[in-house]
């Protein structure tokens, strides 16, 4: 049984519907498990020491990022994590009803999520993987 007529093209890897199997359903929810704890760390890590810190947590999430946009070769690799540390940051930046809230007020805080959105955003759209089958444009090669 064929999945294409014999006359019919060839599909484009964009055309192909995506298949999850149990092995990359369970590597997406890894990730997002993994951008959660990487958020918590970097919302830690900024507070604690304030210059390098924050910079170690951005260098961090687009190092998870770009991780997981590689190892699994598709663009839900890198919303996984951002996902995950999007919902981490954001439930550690509401605070509670006694007051108490995990990132302290000032600008650190705020460059540490605002600047951490703008990675997964950069790291989304800058960042090409090859694609599947390209050849040369020259005839015979």
């Amino acid at each position: 049984m064929s999945p294409r007529e014999p006359g019919a093209p060839a599909a484009t890897p964009l055309a192909t519907p995506l298949t999850f199997k149990p092995g990359r359903i369970a590597v997406y929810l890894a990730l997002l498990v993994l951008g959660g704890l990487v958020g918590v760390a970097g919302s830690l890590a900024q507070g604690g020491w304030f210059p390098g810190g924050l910079v170690l947590a951005l260098l961090a999430t687009a190092g998870l990022f770009l991780g997981g946009l590689y190892a699994t070769g598709t663009q839900l690799g890198l919303g996984a994590p951002a996902a995950g540390w999007l919902i981490a940051t954001i439930g550690l930046s509401m605070g509670r009803a006694e007051g108490d809230a995990a990132f302290a007020a000032g600008a650190g805080p705020l460059v540490y999520l605002l600047g951490g959105m703008v990675v997964a955003v950069m790291c989304a759209t800058m960042s090409r993987l090859p694609q599947p089958g390209t050849k040369s444009g020259r005839l015979g090669k």
